[in-house]
């Protein structure tokens, strides 16, 4: 018999039993893209965010400030597939697509994990 794989959701939150949320299936998938996705990495304009590992991450807010063009998609594309293969390689990057109106910048990334496909939405805002 299969057991589904169950974990903590990252960004951790609360469950409704004042626990730390845990998830299955796309949620968990999901959790895990979006963690990797939206953690600021080491770039040449930028150390990275987290101090105990500088390079974790996808460095996508280097997109915030391009134009919108296929040149911005091919970018987004390579940096989310270049961050999955590299930090959740048992992940295969399906799809990615840009949108970007006024101030925001959306990713929507298809990911896929054995059976199990995830669809998510990754934004960034224009600071100041």
């Amino acid at each position: 018999m299969s057991r589904a794989l169950q974990n903590l959701l990252v960004p951790f939150g609360r469950d409704k039993k004042r626990d730390f949320a845990s998830g299955t299936g796309a949620e968990l998938l999901a959790s895990k893209v979006r963690q990797v996705l939206l953690t600021e990495g080491a770039t040449p304009h930028s150390t990275g965010e987290l101090p105990w590992r500088t390079s974790f991450g996808a460095g996508l807010s280097r997109l915030r400030h391009q134009r919108n063009d296929k040149v911005l998609a091919e970018l987004a594309r390579v940096y989310v597939r270049d961050a999955l293969a590299r930090w959740l390689p048992g992940v295969q990057f399906v799809q990615v697509r840009v949108k970007q109106e006024a101030v925001t910048l959306t990713l929507r990334v298809r990911v896929r994990e054995g059976d199990t496909t995830a669809d998510l939405d990754v934004s960034f805002q224009r600071e100041g």
